[in-house]
């Protein structure tokens, strides 16, 4: 009864603690595509400019007990802080759960943080900042030599296959259409993933989100007016693919290969 207890307690901190780092994903967020500082000024309301007291500023509770609303101005704040911060802390205990107290947990957990951030910059504003795809393919190249799940050797040619695969096919959609089809970040974005998880993860990748994207593409150019010139950006699908692969892409290609054969 004890023990249980006590992975309860260890359970709902590192679920706090992973919503904490949710609400600093919501400033990188909101704060990187504007080019301002992450850590001045302090938190305020984007409408009336009212600095953020700490007592309103608790992850998830705070919007609960504010109703998304600002205390001052009663500008409505947007869900997606709440369920950035919510993601957050779910992924957080996923990867706990998975690893453990481990060196892998750290670099798996800021590997997903840094994929929220982009996933939602992208369907935003339609960039993936520099800022974190280039600290993140050293980062995770530099992992390799410290993390078990795959060598520097597979970690190299993810950033090559990832980066070189996404590059060939937007500079072929360049020469038939003379039309930009697909960003330099993506491109980027992609070598970070191979960097994070090795070249089998970048095939995955690329086809699980290449399978999302054309399904969800489908139905936006169903169901909006802009039809098939409607701007769908590719990289929280790419996200979604490493998302999937982390926790559940070994079984998935395991199954895959049991079925051709």
């Amino acid at each position: 009864m004890e023990n249980e207890i006590q992975s309860l307690i260890i359970k709902l901190f590192v679920f706090f603690f992973g919503m904490a780092i949710g609400s600093f994903l919501n400033v990188c967020i909101y704060r990187l595509p504007e080019s301002i500082s992450l850590v001045h000024p302090g938190s305020r309301c984007p409408k009336c400019k009212t600095k953020i007291a700490f007592y309103d500023n608790i992850p998830v509770l705070s919007y609960i007990i504010l109703r998304g609303k600002c205390r001052h101005c009663e500008t409505t704040i947007s869900l997606r802080y709440l369920v950035v911060e919510m993601v957050s802390g779910l992924f957080a205990l996923a990867i706990f759960g998975q690893y453990g107290f481990s060196l892998e947990t750290i670099f798996v957990y800021a590997f997903v943080a840094a994929l929220l951030v982009v996933t939602f910059i992208d369907i935003d504003h339609q960039i993936i900042p520099d800022v974190i795809t280039y600290p993140g393919i050293i980062i995770g190249f530099l992992s390799s030599f410290l993390l078990d799940h795959h060598t520097y050797i597979e970690s190299i040619m993810g950033i090559i296959l990832g980066g070189g695969f996404l590059f060939l096919v937007a500079s072929g959609y360049y020469c038939l259409t003379k039309k930009e089809g697909m960003g330099g970040g993506d491109v980027k974005l992609l070598a970070m993933i191979g960097a994070f998880l090795g070249w089998k993860a970048t095939i995955f990748t690329i086809f699980v989100g290449s399978i999302i994207g054309t399904v969800l593409g489908i139905v936006v150019a169903l169901y909006t007016q802009k039809g098939r010139k409607t701007a769908v950006p590719f990289g929280p699908f790419l996200s979604m693919g490493a998302f999937l692969y982390i926790f559940h892409g070994q079984q998935i290609m395991n199954w895959y290969f049991r079925l051709v054969n």
